[in-house]
């Protein structure tokens, strides 16, 4: 047959079945693209986060006899190229060449105490292998070969060294200062120099925090904090440097280049992590200090992969439905297309025309729309960057091989004897025993798998495909269960309409309660893309509502300050003057003593009736104020209760008593040792936090107390949705509620062209009986509306039970500040949204086809319904 010729003839329906495959392949090529790159751009943006200690790799050994020293840069270098030589095939593109980025190799000793400090001095001595372009001598000059002295009757090194420059007065320290360091094998450090880092904010300090600040420790038991600092040495020290005596440890930073991480690799990547480790255990012969290898990145490879397996978890979800869906109004528009094709292939048939030849004909029209649509649409998605994931060449492919195998099967059936003649007025067969145990075994399966999805730890084996499976099961269930119910509240109301006198309820439901098998279709394809639409809307407000409480409880204001020192009352006032502040509620947190001995917990002193007002109208609240009583009233935490009254030391003695249990306070503490009192009750309240309500700008607010550090709600907001992997679920999101809402209209557009030609036949008998428009117009939305409206409660419906029905195999807390989302409150703009638009649009076509059919001569269309 001519199929250029029958492309023309029906122009319309081809471009349809071409429209919606080029959106179907755009979307299940393009966006599979776009989630994996925001996947992947989520795990480097966690990287680059991560302080370089944890994401990086430290090779580290602390010698314990002499031959195990290593005295010159060679014997540092030699061990470099070992450990790059034996990195596993996984890590290899990771890991940053030689020289290159934060890779270096160190030199340190630990707790070296000073003499005459009493234990509350420690200088340790330290060697950088690039120290010459990581600091800035400031004064003095940069340290030299070491010497001798004597001390207590013995020759002792003297390392030359050089210390930071705020070490210098936080520590007492001076320029040519001699300090001999030790317990028993004692050395001594001359300074010669004070200097600082070229670039403080280089990811490379973070293995080195102790050579650039000085590390305040409060040892158990003691009121007085220890001060810690490492010094840098020259090349020449390492010849004297041994680990005779002294806490000594040698180091190899091997940095990762986050650019160069990649989602579907990082299972890879925590593998190699494993096998690294193992490898250079095994470089230690039995008799020498192990090499151990030092890093956090398994833990951030884990979380990270913890919130993608949900990520994937949801995507996969709502992806699937959007490909059923997608596929399933396809497969509608080739039942238009092929519905169009009836009369000329039944003719061929009658004619002698073989079997194969109609199905192949019917195939060959469908190619020739859906394979150029494929073809662009898949040609489109590789505009949207992101690496090629199989489904991106499998999902185009579905769709067309879907859509011409659907032309072929329907027209094989259809016209499998000529001169076929069906009727769709007459009753249903009623459905076999067979078939109605197979649909109840179906709905019991997916309640079934819906408990056992609830009952088991399905979050801890990662993604599931039982996960995905129950869905689709829920899916087909209330299909099955729509499908049956469907016909029942229709025959009660067609028994109510025919005792009244109208006739046009009567004759609408009764069409509708006998409508052929075609109506089957439709129900399929709006039941999941509603579910679907209405799931993703779900999860997308839970996930926003999350977010919104997770940024209160983080910073437990509108704006916070913070400083670790006293904020002075003048500085209150100009915090009070700055434009845009209603509100400031001073406090004051700190460490307190518990009792009189080593016990300790974090405490915040506060107007808890102020703070209270200052959060009016936000989701969080605060306990109530505690009531009086002997002592100090005070909140405690679960792990101070049932202590009654105790002594807290806090500048001085103040005797509290426990006046309630909160088990967090917003913005501070979740967990731990805490408790709450009133600001009144310090004898001289030092106030280092200040909460603020209102519009300011933060940094207004800092200029006016420079010490504090500022902290807005609204940040910590934007800070968690901008997040990458959080973007891209609410993004997907979406992108599927719109596209399958879309599908959604279309589905019910094309099941209106569907049965364009009966209903026109019946109107035309009915008008010729004296059927008036306005009543042709009632009787025709009458005949559509229950489907649309039972499909609609039905999708609408599951889609609101699915994320109760996943319960805890979906974990959205890595996209909602890791509070965990269980609060799945529906906006009700979406439903409403949906279900209007469903029924505006079948009540349009309703009038429209109504205005349609009035064009056409009585004539004319009873003829046709005659030949037909």
């Amino acid at each position: 047959m001519r199929i250029a010729l029958l492309a023309r003839t029906h122009a319309g329906a081809m471009g349809v079945l071409f429209g919606l495959t080029l959106s179907a392949c755009l979307l299940v090529a393009a966006l599979p693209r776009a989630m994996q790159g925001s996947f992947d751009a989520a795990l480097r943006q966690s990287l680059r986060a991560a302080p370089a200690v944890q994401a990086d790799l430290t090779v580290t050994v602390a010698p314990t006899r002499p031959e195990e020293d290593l005295h010159e840069r060679g014997q540092f270098t030699t061990r470099d190229d070992r450990w790059r030589a034996i990195l596993p095939p996984a890590l290899r593109p990771l890991v940053v060449p030689a020289g290159a980025g934060a890779g270096h190799m160190s030199a340190k000793t630990e707790l070296t105490p000073v003499q005459g400090t009493g234990g509350q001095t420690y200088v340790n001595l330290g060697w950088l292998s690039d120290m010459d372009r990581r600091v800035d001598w400031v004064r003095g000059h940069a340290p030299g070969a070491p010497g001798t002295m004597r001390w207590e009757g013995d020759s002792i090194p003297v390392f030359e060294v050089g210390v930071v420059d705020e070490a210098m007065s936080d520590m007492n320290l001076q320029l040519d200062q001699v300090k001999v360091l030790g317990e028993d094998h004692y050395v001594a450090v001359k300074i010669v120099g004070a200097f600082k880092a070229k670039d403080p904010s280089d990811r490379y300090w973070s293995h080195n925090q102790d050579i650039l600040h000085v590390t305040r420790l409060l040892p158990p038991g003691k009121q007085e904090f220890e001060k810690h600092i490492t010094t840098l040495m020259a090349d020449p020290g390492l010849a004297v440097l041994d680990s005779f005596g002294r806490n000594l440890s040698y180091n190899w930073v091997l940095p990762i280049d986050a650019a160069r991480a990649s989602a579907l690799a990082a299972p890879d990547v925590d593998a190699g992590i494993t096998e690294f480790a193992r490898l250079i255990t095994l470089q230690s012969t039995s008799s020498a200090a192990p090499y151990r290898l030092l890093t956090g990145l398994p833990k951030l490879l884990g979380d990270f992969l913890a919130a993608l397996t949900t990520a994937q978890t949801v995507m996969y979800l709502v992806l699937g439905g959007l490909l059923a869906v997608a596929i399933g109004v396809i497969v509608l528009a080739v039942q238009l297309l092929s519905d169009r094709l009836d009369g000329t292939l039944a003719l061929v048939r009658a004619r002698g025309g073989a079997l194969r030849q109609v199905a192949g004909t019917g195939a060959a029209l469908t190619a020739v729309a859906v394979v150029p649509a494929g073809l662009a649409g898949y040609a489109l998605s590789a505009l949207v960057p992101g690496p090629v994931l199989p489904i991106v060449h499998l999902g185009p492919a579905l769709v067309v091989g879907c859509a011409v195998g659907f032309a072929a099967a329907r027209l094989a059936l259809t016209h499998r004897a000529p001169l076929h003649e069906r009727r769709g007025d007459v009753a249903a067969a009623r459905p076999s025993a067979k078939r109605v145990t197979l649909e109840v075994l179906v709905v019991v399966l997916a309640l079934a798998g819906a408990y056992l999805l609830r009952t088991r730890d399905v979050a801890a084996r990662g993604l599931d495909p039982f996960l995905l499976l129950v869905p689709v099961a829920l899916t087909l269930a209330a299909a099955l269960v729509t499908l049956r119910c469907y016909p029942y509240p229709l025959r009660l109301l067609v028994r109510l309409t025919s005792r009244g006198r109208a006739a046009v309820p009567f004759l609408g439901l009764t069409r509708a309660a006998r409508a052929r098998s075609a109506a089957v279709l439709p129900v399929l394809i709006l039941l999941p893309a509603l579910a679907v639409s209405v799931f993703a809307a779900v999860v997308s407000d839970g996930i926003a509502s999350t977010q919104r409480l997770a940024s209160w409880q983080t910073v437990g204001a509108p704006i916070r300050m913070t400083s670790e020192i006293e904020i002075p009352a003048d500085a209150i006032e100009r915090v009070r003057r700055t434009p845009g502040v209603e509100q400031v509620v001073p406090a004051q947190t700190g460490r307190v003593q518990v009792g009189f001995g080593a016990e300790r917990a974090e405490a915040i002193a506060v107007d808890l009736a102020g703070w209270q007002r200052l959060l009016d109208g936000a989701p969080i609240s605060l306990p109530a104020e505690p009531a009086g009583g002997a002592g100090t009233p005070a909140l405690v935490s679960p792990e101070l209760r049932g202590r009654g009254a105790f002594e807290i030391g806090w500048q001085s003695r103040v005797k509290v008593a426990t006046a309630g249990v909160v088990e967090a306070v917003p913005g501070f503490y979740t967990k731990g040792k805490f408790l709450v009192l009133p600001l009144e009750a310090l004898t001289r309240p030092a106030v280092n936090t200040l909460l603020v309500k209102g519009d300011a700008d933060p940094a207004a607010l800092a200029e006016a107390v420079p010490s504090a550090r500022v902290e807005s709600q609204r940040a910590v907001l934007d800070a968690i949705q901008s997040d990458p992997l959080t973007a891209t679920v609410r993004t997907t999101l979406l992108v599927v509620t719109v596209a399958l809402a879309g599908y959604a209209l279309v589905a019910v557009v094309v099941s209106l062209v569907l049965g364009a030609a009966d209903r026109a036949g019946a109107l035309a008998f009915l008008r010729a009986l004296g059927l008036s428009d306005r009543q042709a117009r009632r009787l025709t939305v009458l005949e559509i509306l229950p489907m649309i409206v039972m499909t609609a409660l039905a999708g609408l419906g599951l889609g609101l039970a699915l994320p109760a029905a996943l319960g805890p195999g979906v974990d959205l807390s890595s996209y909602a500040g890791d509070l965990p989302v269980s609060a799945y409150a529906l906006d009700p703009l979406t439903p409403t949204a949906l279900a209007a638009g469903l029924a505006a649009v079948a009540a349009l076509g309703a009038y429209a086809h109504t205005a349609i059919s009035r064009r056409r001569s009585l004539g004319a269309v009873l003829r046709v319904g005659d030949l037909t």
